[in-house]
């Protein structure tokens, strides 16, 4: 594929996405898609001494969904 008509390409995709993710996102509870740092900072939470106390439990990190 041509330099030119790759980046057009990359262009539409990625506007196709941030269509679709915002589509995705009235369907959360809380209006928004969820961000990769925030599911780490629950990760990180799980594997601190703060939930050492924590077994067999499930964390939903799902917005409300």
């Amino acid at each position: 594929m041509h330099p030119f008509h790759q980046k057009i390409w990359f262009c539409n995709a990625k506007a196709g996405l941030a269509d679709r993710l915002q589509t995705k996102a009235k369907d959360v509870p809380l209006g928004r898609i969820g961000t990769a740092d925030e599911v780490a900072e629950a990760v990180k939470w799980l594997l601190s001494d703060a939930a050492s106390y924590v077994s067999g439990a499930i964390l939903d990190i799902s917005a409300g969904r």
